[in-house]
Parts: C-alpha cells; sequence; structure tokens
C-alpha cells in the first residue's frame, strides 16, 4: 500500500483495514526472501528483529501522545508517525523471521504478529531509549529527535545491503525518517528558541534522554559525527547546550518502563490468541 497516511485507507474506494484488524497479507509478499548465500542468516535475523523491536516500541510510545499532544495537528502528526514506525517494525520482524523461523514463537499467529505480541520482555532487543515511560511533550520531542537522526543515519547505510530485502525496507524508511526527524527539530526549535518557560522545559527534556544516546552506536560507532553534527545544529538554533553524561550505559538491557508497556501492547493478542476482526 501507498498510503500517506491512515485516514487515506478509510475511504469508500479502499478496503484496506491498512493498520486495523487481522488477516493482512504477509508484508514481505512477492519479494524474494532467500538470504544470499554470503549473508549469514542467523546474524541478519537478529539485526532485522533488533532493529523491529525498536520500531515496534517507539510506535507504542507515541501513540501515548495521541489526544493528548498541545494541537490537534500535532496527536494526527503523532498518530502518523507511530503508524510508519509501526509499519517499519512489521517488515522488520517478517523479515527476521524469514531469516531465522527458529526465532519466532510456536503460536498461529502470523511471524510478525507472534514476535511482537508472544515474547517476553526479555527476549525484546529494543535500545532503553524507546521504552522509557513518562515525560513532558518536550521529552518527546527531545527523544524523537535523538531516536529519528540515529536511526534515519543508519537506515541511510543500509540501503546498500547485501540482503536485499533488509535494503529494500530501509529505501522505505529513509523518506519515513526524514519527516520524523524533521518534525521533531522543528518543535525543539520551537520550544527551545521560545519563552523561558519552554526553554527550561526543553532543555530538561534533552537531558533526560542524553543519557540513553551512547547506548544507540554500539552496533555502530561510525555514524556517531553525523549524528552529533546534526544535534549540534538543532542545539545552537534552538539554543540549547548539549548535555553531558557520565554514566555506564548498559547495552539493550532493559529498564523497569519495559514490562507494563508489553502488557498493554501485548494484552488482547494473548487474552484472545485465535479471535479475527
Amino acid at each position: 500500500m501507498s498510503f500517506d497516511n491512515a485516514y487515506e485507507a478509510l475511504t469508500e474506494d479502499n478496503d484496506t483495514r491498512w493498520a486495523f484488524g487481522t488477516g493482512f497479507a504477509d508484508p514481505l509478499a512477492g519479494m524474494d526472501t532467500t538470504v544470499p548465500s554470503h549473508v549469514d542468516a542467523a546474524r541478519l535475523a537478529t539485526f532485522c528483529l533488533q532493529l523491529g523491536d525498536d520500531a515496534l516500541i517507539m510506535s507504542h510510545r507515541l501513540q501515548d501522545w495521541v489526544t493528548c499532544a498541545p494541537e490537534l495537528e500535532d496527536e494526527v502528526a503523532l498518530a502518523n508517525i507511530g503508524l510508519d514506525l509501526l509499519g517499519q517494525a512489521r517488515l522488520l520482524l517478517a523479515r527476521a523471521a524469514k531469516a531465522d523461523p527458529a526465532l519466532v514463537p510456536p503460536v498461529p499467529q502470523s511471524d510478525e504478529d507472534a514476535l511482537a505480541f508472544f515474547r517476553e520482555a526479555h527476549e525484546f532487543h529494543n535500545v532503553r531509549l524507546v521504552e522509557l515511560g513518562g515525560g513532558d511533550f518536550a521529552f518527546a520531542m527531545a527523544r524523537l529527535l535523538v531516536f529519528s537522526t540515529w536511526r534515519l543515519a543508519l537506515m541511510q547505510g543500509l540501503t546498500s545491503s547485501e540482503d536485499p530485502v533488509l535494503a529494500a525496507i530501509a529505501v522505505k524508511s529513509v523518506k519515513e525518517l526524514t519527516y520524523h526527524r524533521d518534525y521533531a527539530a522543528r518543535w525543539v526549535v520551537r520550544l527551545g528558541d521560545g519563552t523561558a518557560f519552554s526553554h527550561e522545559r526543553m532543555q530538561a527534556g534533552l537531558d533526560a534522554v542524553w543519557p540513553y544516546v551512547d547506548e544507540l552506536f554500539d552496533d555502530d560507532a561510525g555514524l556517531r559525527a553525523e549524528f552529533d553534527a546534526i544535534i549540534a545544529e538543532v542545539c545552537r538554533v534552538s539554543t540549547l547546550r548539549i548535555p553531558v553524561v557520565y554514566e555506564v550505559h548498559a547495552p539493550r538491557i532493559h529498564t523497569e518502563h519495559l514490562e507494563p508497556l508489553l502488557a498493554e501492547l501485548q494484552s488482547v493478542a494473548r487474552e484472545h490468541p485465535d479471535a479475527t476482526w
């Protein structure tokens, strides 16, 4: 499907159930999902699982702001960003399952649903940044800026992946993430260079996010220079200071926020595993 947002999928001409209900077609239908002979299938699957988990959990956190954003337009924008990431998660989890079927829990759901709804917290591989709960709108925008700046740089590199399926997912993701980053950057500038109070809240949001930045680059430190340059420019324009953090991070070791998030995310699927709608 090529809809730009969920609402286009609800017209009379499009009986798609795009983000609603069960019975979706295989998201990788029509693609040759054979892992190239020179690619380590298990390593590819684990990497796609990490990327998919990052997108899935971040998508769920963004949904917290639907009906709570400062303006109606932002509720729609954040819902669409969340749906973009949900789409990325679906593709990446499906790719992980095709590359290594042993990862998939033994349930009747499709591969990506099984991975999303029937793993325990300790089986998820997302970075800690995406699972943090609470925080105000400034915190949400600081996190979205950091996450999308990092993920965009990562996906740009993956457009030339040796796995054609991952490369295709990356190409699609780059366009979406460019918008996500720019949306967050505009809000960071608006709040940082606004009133004294908005500046204070925006700085506090960035300070709260920053201890979780180093973990993003554990697997690819080469992305850090590009990330730092973009964040530095946004901070310059928004009159914010880049925080200094003296903390040893814990790579992909979860916080106390993940289990309650998954309890909410997985509740319907686990309560009614055979349901369709």
